[in-house]
């Protein structure tokens, strides 16, 4: 596909880039001075530690929760500690403390001798996430070609992980490339992770490993049958958002809805914690060949899509900063952004098309991850399935890479199995049919679309220079990305972080930093 059809001066972009390196990098030097507990749960995590206690509080927050006044030197040495002084096995050890035993009673014996092991223990369980990125490349090479372009990407979200899995497979079967299982209601704002297969969610299903990993066996065998790659998606969002990217490399998904500044705006989660926790997730997903998924399209559902499409392209220049600095490659950044203009302005489709594709030539290495109408769908399902198909018009035509399909249904209710099915059918039709479109087509320098992307560009440049001048965390305090205001103290998780001390040691942190080029 031909990507220059905006022509879009590249001295504006690289200043775009300039700034977000600029306004993210105080906050990085927040992020390399400081630990959480939830990332420290996932260091443990990724040195094998599992299981729940009788009350369903799972041993990795037993064990943090028990070093708190020990975090600034890492839980992975107290933890390896506690194998070396009692000589237990791993899960012996993990038994007890779900029990009770509260390993931070024990002195601390040779030191060097805990971190030898805490290392091999994050060797161990980095082999496994090794495997299974291995398999996912040789299947993505096997039936290379067979998946849709853009990826077509549904959700499943009964809250029973079983009857998840019949709507999945039925998606997967119907032509979905990509199926993403939305969590419970709230479950971002739980500072631990549920346990085991579950049947009880509300408007969703927990994000759990038991389920990640029903679900990718599920799929799989989808895969084997259709001879296509299905991915798997989940969200590593929330309090947890490190333990759910660990989770997911040891389940081998695909890809996880992961966003620098998504909780902060729109779960009111402290904004220290989230960008700490982002990063160490982030450098997860890097490492495990997942790709995320960022959130502008949250943006405006709370703000106007016409007058503030600058806060989109601007967040998605951030969260490129953001995820460079964890180690991610373009093709691991599916940036997103919405069809969301008011279907009463005039032109409105053509503005649509506008910020596509203008987020295209801007990120051209990037599976751009587009969502459909929601904020103004009609409860009318014939209009809406109209909308619905002229945003797959707008984003096979700009070359769109990861496609969450429109539901007819979407103002109504959940969707049913067939309202996907119907989803799928009408956009393949609608981009079977344009498959060379933007090959016909260029646009008038001095045409609405040509123009409308110039204006976001610039807008977006004089609004990154703002933010540069004041900061990023008093940017987000004044409101001005989504239209939300929030606290540098206040939200959820505050308590949760700790500064690194001199001797902090973390094992999973440093083989992460190593092994992407970070160190």
């Amino acid at each position: 596909m031909v990507t220059n059809k905006l022509n879009l001066p590249k001295e504006k972009i690289d200043r775009a880039r300039e700034l977000a390196k600029n306004i993210c990098a105080p906050v990085l030097d927040f992020i390399d001075a400081h630990t959480t507990v939830t990332v420290e749960r996932a260091t443990l995590r990724l040195l094998g530690a599992d299981g729940v206690s009788t009350e369903g509080a799972p041993v990795p927050n037993l064990a943090v929760d028990a070093l708190r006044d020990k975090m600034s030197e890492g839980a992975a040495v107290w933890y390896a500690n506690a194998l070396v002084q009692t000589g237990l096995e791993q899960g012996e050890l993990d038994r007890r403390i779900a029990e009770g035993f509260n390993i931070a009673t024990l002195p601390m014996g040779d030191r060097q001798k805990a971190k030898e092991l805490a290392a091999a223990l994050a060797r161990r369980q980095f082999s496994h996430i090794d495997a299974n990125r291995a398999y996912r490349e040789s299947k993505l090479e096997e039936f290379k070609g067979r998946s849709h372009s853009p990826l077509l990407y549904l959700i499943v979200a009964t809250g029973n992980i079983y009857e998840d899995v019949k709507q999945a497979q039925a998606a997967a079967l119907a032509g979905a490339d990509v199926i993403a299982v939305i969590r419970t209601t709230a479950q971002s704002l739980l500072d631990y992770v549920p346990y085991g297969p579950t049947t009880e969610g509300f408007g969703g299903t927990y994000a759990t490993q038991e389920n990640f990993r029903i679900m990718r066996q599920a799929l799989d065998e989808v895969m084997e049958r259709e001879q296509r790659y299905i991915y798997q998606t989940n969200y590593a969002s929330g309090l947890c958002m490190p333990e759910i990217a660990a989770m997911g490399a040891l389940e081998r998904l695909d890809m996880m809805l992961n966003d620098s500044m998504y909780g902060i705006l729109f779960r009111d989660i402290n904004m220290y914690r989230t960008f700490v926790d982002q990063r160490f997730s982030r450098m997860i997903n890097a490492y495990s060949g997942i790709i995320i998924n960022t959130g502008e399209d949250n943006y405006l559902t709370t703000s106007d899509a016409f007058e503030k499409a600058y806060t989109v392209l601007a967040s998605q220049f951030l969260n490129e900063r953001f995820a460079y600095a964890a180690g991610l490659k373009p093709w691991q950044m599916g940036l997103g952004h919405a069809f969301e203009m008011d279907p009463s302005i005039e032109n409105g489709i053509l503005y649509e098309l506008a910020q596509a594709q203008m987020a295209r030539e801007i990120f051209p290495e990037h599976p751009l991850k587009y969502m459909p109408p929601t904020k103004h769908m009609s409860g009318d399902i014939f209009k809406g399935l109209v909308m619905d198909n002229m945003f797959n018009f707008v984003s096979k035509a700009t070359g769109q890479g990861i496609h969450l399909l429109g539901m007819l249904t979407e103002a109504i209710h959940t969707p049913f199995m067939m309202d996907r099915h119907i989803a799928v059918e009408t956009a393949l039709y609608v981009m079977n049919g344009i498959e060379s479109i933007m090959d016909e087509i260029e646009f008038r320098p001095d045409g609405l679309i040509v123009r409308r992307a110039h204006e976001v560009l610039d807008r977006t440049v004089r609004f990154m220079e703002e933010v540069e001048r004041i900061g990023l965390m008093e940017s987000i305090e004044k409101a001005m990305f989504a239209d939300i205001s929030r606290s540098r103290t206040g939200g959820k998780g505050f308590e949760g972080i700790v500064e690194k001390g001199e001797g902090y040691f973390n094992p999973v942190e440093s083989m992460l930093e190593r092994s992407l080029g970070l160190a």
